[in-house]
C-alpha cells in the first residue's frame, strides 16, 4: 500500500504531488478546474509543469480535504455536459411537404390569371384575403390565414418556395409533418394580427414570408430547449442564423414587410420552446396526430377562403 501510495503522491518538502490516478479518475493529466475546486474551499494549491506535464500540489496536512473536494467534484459532474441528443429520425412523408407547395404556386397561377370565379364573376382575391389592418381590427380574421397563400408576384413566390421550402423541410424532419404546417399556419396568423395592430388601417400585406420566419423561430426555440445544456457553445447558432435571415431577406425591398416577418419571428420562438419541451416530456408526436393536425391545417386555410369569397357572393 505504501508502494502504491509513493507512485501517486510525491513528497516535495511539506507538498504532496495530486495525480489523477489518486484521486480516482482515467485521466493522464491534472485537470485545471480542480484549481478552482481547492481555491472555493480556501485550500493552499501549487501548479508545478515540467515535461512530464501539470502538476498540481497542496500541503500535506490538507491532502485528505483536497482529495475528498476534488472526489466529490468528480461524482457531482460525471458525464456532465451529457452527450447531445439523437439525431431524430422521423418517418416523414416529404411528398406532402412537396405537395403544399406545389398546391400553393399553382393557386398563385391561378389567381394571377383570372381563372377562378365566383358566379361567373371575377374574384377579386387580394382585395378579399390580404392583410388589411383597419379590416383585421374590424373582425374580418379570416385574412390572418388567406394572406399567407396570397404573393405580390412570380419572384415573391419563388423565393418563400425555395426558402421557406427548405425551412419547412427541416422542420418536419423535426417534430414532423402535420404538427409543423400546423404550428406553421400559428405563428403566420399571429404575426399577421399582431402587425395588424400597429399599423394603420390602410397597411396591406400579403405573402408566406411571415409564416416562414415563424418557421425559423420555431427552429430556434427547439434548439434552445433540445440543447439547453449545451447553450454555451449554441445557443447563437439558432438566434444568430435568425437574426441574420431577418436582416437579409426580412428588410429588403420597398413592398417588404418587416413587421410582419419580425413578429412572425417572435411568435415562432415560444411555440418553439413549447413543443420541445412537450416533446421532451411526452414524446413525440405520433403518425395518426401529424396526419389530423395536418388535415385541420388545410381545413384552416379552405375554411378562411370560404369566409372570406362567401361574403362576395
Amino acid at each position: 500500500m505504501n508502494k502504491q501510495n509513493e507512485t501517486v503522491t510525491v513528497q516535495q518538502g511539506e507538498w504532496r504531488v495530486l495525480t489523477p490516478a489518486v484521486v480516482g479518475v482515467p485521466d493522464q493529466q491534472v485537470r485545471p478546474v480542480w484549481t478552482l475546486v481547492l481555491a472555493a474551499k480556501e485550500i493552499p494549491y501549487q501548479i508545478d509543469n515540467d515535461q512530464s506535464g501539470l502538476h498540481l500540489l497542496v500541503p500535506e496536512e490538507r491532502l485528505a480535504e483536497a482529495l475528498h473536494q476534488i472526489r466529490l467534484y468528480e461524482e457531482e459532474n460525471h458525464n456532465w455536459p451529457p452527450p447531445l441528443p439523437p439525431a431524430r429520425e422521423l418517418d416523414q412523408n416529404i411528398l406532402v411537404t412537396l405537395s403544399v407547395l406545389i398546391l400553393l404556386a399553382a393557386f398563385h397561377n391561378l389567381i394571377r390569371s383570372d381563372l377562378l370565379l365566383i358566379n361567373e364573376t371575377l374574384a377579386d382575391w387580394f382585395s378579399l384575403g390580404m392583410a388589411q389592418a383597419g379590416r383585421i381590427r374590424g373582425g374580418e380574421s379570416w385574412r390572418l390565414v388567406t394572406a399567407l397563400t396570397l404573393h405580390a408576384d412570380l419572384q415573391h413566390l419563388l423565393g418563400n418556395l425555395v426558402i421557406g421550402g427548405l425551412f419547412v423541410f427541416l422542420l418536419c424532419r423535426e417534430i414532423g409533418t402535420g404538427l409543423s404546417w400546423f404550428l406553421l399556419l400559428v405563428a403566420g396568423s399571429l404575426g399577421n394580427l399582431a402587425n395588424g395592430y400597429v399599423q394603420l388601417d390602410t397597411h396591406n400585406s400579403v405573402g408566406a414570408s411571415t409564416a416562414v420566419f415563424g418557421v425559423v423561430g420555431i427552429l430556434a426555440g427547439l434548439s434552445v430547449i433540445r440543447y439547453r445544456q449545451h447553450l454555451r457553445h449554441r445557443w447563437p447558432l439558432p438566434i444568430g442564423g435568425a437574426v441574420a435571415l431577418l436582416v437579409v431577406l426580412g428588410s429588403e425591398g420597398s413592398n417588404t414587410d418587416l413587421g410582419a416577418h419580425l413578429f412572425g419571428f417572435l411568435f415562432g420562438v415560444p411555440l418553439g420552446l413549447i413543443t420541445e419541451l412537450l416533446i421532451s416530456r411526452f414524446g413525440q408526436v405520433g403518425r395518426v396526430v401529424n396526419m389530423l393536425l395536418g388535415l385541420f391545417s388545410i381545413l384552416i386555410v379552405v375554411g378562411a377562403w370560404w369566409v372570406a369569397l362567401a361574403g362576395r357572393v
